[in-house]
């Protein structure tokens, strides 16, 4: 069976440069201005939203949790602990808003890999939020102790392709230096530990070969996620407070009995820290100070 020919006018790719073919001048890498600004901005994706949607235009709470696994939104509305925010005007997710000892957060499910959470953080922060933290289910490449545990994340490696749109090529991102220093100690006392340490940022999990392993490990990077990296380039060029932390829950499945992340699948735990975190953080959010020596 054949079809038509399209009618009307051809353009003349002829007279179109063309893509470059050695890997050193990829479009990815090639082309970038990064002090320009983009045409297509977040305020204004959110207005059509709202519009469509007939949404009010109610700011999000100054501290925001991506929760890519959605383990923590399910615990929420299971618990009755959670409320959809009423003007939220994302087109991919919802928000549920939760009260943690005198911190309010909004916690954003499903915004798994590099692109989406970007996507959802830039909304975030057009929309009133003043903190982002993500915590992820990330893969065990060096144990410090025996999983699960949590990782805050200080450099991320960056494996992906949504930082090179932020920050001109790079080996690595990472957390500011002034939330490094107001999360010292942050999570003294917590019941599952925090450790700190560096992460493998990829966009392609099922691509985690021996060799790209191997090297993770000899860097000394100990885990591997799909966030980290771009999240923290994001925040470097535009300003912004991210942090993220992994929870190491598994080993890549290569062990058997893995992804076990604790009661009701790791959410009490990572709220927990969330909310340290928030607490730490003291710049990005405001609290109650009675809240202050409140453990979640």
């Amino acid at each position: 069976m054949t079809t038509a020919a399209p009618t009307g006018p051809r353009e003349d790719m002829s007279e179109r440069p063309p893509f470059p073919s050695n890997v050193g001048s990829l479009p990815l890498l090639s082309g970038k201005r990064y002090d320009e600004p983009s045409l297509f901005v977040p305020e204004n994706l959110l207005r059509e939203a709202r519009r469509q949607k007939s949404l009010p235009d109610v700011r999000v709470p100054e501290v925001a949790l991506l929760d890519p696994d959605g383990d923590i939104v399910r615990y929420l509305t299971a618990s009755g602990t959670g409320r959809r925010h009423p003007g939220w005007a994302c087109y991919h997710t919802d928000m549920w808003t939760t009260e943690l000892h005198g911190v309010e957060m909004g916690v954003v499910g499903t915004a798994v890999g590099a692109p989406f959470a970007v996507l959802v953080a830039e909304q975030l922060a057009a929309s009133g939020a003043r903190l982002v933290i993500s915590i992820t289910s990330a893969g065990l490449l060096s144990a410090a102790r025996e999983p699960p545990y949590f990782l805050l994340i200080e450099h991320a490696l960056r494996d992906e392709g949504t930082s090179a749109h932020y920050l001109p090529p790079g080996t690595w991102s990472h957390l500011s230096t002034k939330l490094q220093t107001q999360l010292n100690g942050a999570y003294t006392g917590l019941r599952d530990p925090v450790l700190i340490g560096s992460s493998w940022t990829t966009d392609a999990p099922y691509r985690e070969t021996p060799s790209a392993v191997a090297a993770a490990q000899q860097a000394g990077i100990s885990c591997v996620e799909m966030e980290a990296a771009a999240l923290y380039s994001y925040a470097t060029a535009r300003d912004r407070d991210v942090v993220c932390l992994a929870h190491l829950t598994n080993t890549m499945a290569t062990l058997g009995d893995d992804f076990e992340k604790g009661p009701h699948n790791g959410a009490p735990a990572a709220l927990a820290v969330a909310r340290a975190t928030a607490v730490a953080c003291h710049d990005a959010v405001r609290y109650p100070e009675s809240a202050r020596a409140v453990d979640a």
